[in-house]
């Protein structure tokens, strides 16, 4: 069974950094798309960064300059590296996979909260 399991949340300062980890347990055929999405309170979840199959990444416009997302060579591991964060980046991170054709596969992380205050 694969299971996605994040760390690295926490309560910061405004300015500080934060990084983010999610490890895949499980086997997970043809990843295609790895990536941070964040919901706050009384909002829809978006997308905050993304990294292909290829590499190529994409970012939110809100964290752009500020957050960088990375993985492993073997494709196990995501990273979200937070820098300069704001109050207004106080939400649940989660950390998304998605597999096969057509992305048919979905994975969810449980969500890490991240907490900034002014």
């Amino acid at each position: 069974q694969v299971q996605l399991v994040e760390s690295g949340g926490g309560l910061v300062q405004a300015g500080g950094s934060l990084r983010l980890s999610c490890v895949i347990s499980g086997s997970i055929f043809s990843i295609n798309l790895m990536g941070w999405y964040r919901q706050a309170p009384g909002k829809q979840r978006e997308l905050v960064a993304g990294i292909t199959r290829g590499g190529n990444t994409n970012y939110a416009d809100s964290v752009k300059g500020r957050f960088t997302i990375s993985r492993d060579n073997a494709k196990t591991t995501v990273y979200l590296q937070m820098n300069s964060l704001k109050p207004e980046d106080t939400a649940v991170y989660y950390c998304n996979v998605r597999a096969g054709v057509g992305n048919r596969d979905n994975f969810w992380g449980q969500g890490s909260q991240v907490s900034v205050s002014s």
